[in-house]
């Protein structure tokens, strides 16, 4: 995924008619509106597209400011997760992104798998997605919370220290509630795998 770089895509944006919000001799603010774009790797693959109902671009440090964004996170033509948020960021030539408020991550799986968060941050240029403050991840087998987390390329979450996690029973009601110290959850296997710190205590739960 290195190597994203801009597309010109964006400039039909600039073109609408919108009136800038001039802030000084060198600096412009760009108010769009519905803003839909897809960015591609150099080789032209997709990577992700976004869209939004209200955002604006700073031409002076490169960056978009979006509002209510929704995020397709893409294999090729597929996409592989969506995430939506009540406000993000992009920078450094679209390499990097960062949502905050309501942060909710959910797979495409039939029976779904959810992810929330306070904060989501993604340098493009790493496969890994940062997760951080009041974690939670859900499907109909578990929920577990944390204050951070991490989404790997690989598809496994690791949710570090404190974790809780509570085990849902085939009406999925809520049957136990354990303490870890930390937490794997694999979104391709559906397993859950726990240790603690000194490795003498390890379980792993196939659902």
């Amino acid at each position: 995924m290195s190597n994203i770089y801009r597309l010109i895509i964006f400039l039909p944006f600039f073109m609408l008619g919108c009136a800038p919000n001039v802030i000084d001799e060198n600096k412009v603010i760009q108010k769009i509106e519905s803003l839909d774009i897809t960015i591609f790797s150099k080789s032209g693959d997709k990577v992700y597209s976004i869209t939004s109902p209200h955002s604006s671009y700073d031409n002076i440090e490169l960056k978009f400011e979006l509002k209510k964004p929704i995020i397709n996170i893409l294999n090729g033509d597929e996409t592989k997760y969506i995430i939506s948020a009540e406000e993000s960021t992009l920078s450094n030539n679209n390499k990097l992104l960062k949502l905050k408020g309501n942060v909710k991550l959910k797979t495409l799986k039939k029976d779904g798998d959810f992810l929330y968060a306070d904060n989501f941050i993604w340098n493009i240029e790493n496969t890994n997605y940062l997760l951080e403050g009041n974690i939670r991840f859900e499907n109909q087998n578990i929920i577990l919370n944390s204050g951070k987390a991490i989404l790997g390329s690989d598809n496994i979450i690791e949710f570090f220290n404190p974790v809780k996690y509570i085990i849902k029973d085939e009406n999925n009601e809520n049957k136990y509630q354990i303490n870890s110290e930390n937490a794997l959850y694999n979104l391709t296997t559906e397993s859950a795998s726990f240790k603690a710190k000194d490795k003498r205590v390890k379980s792993i739960i196939y659902f």
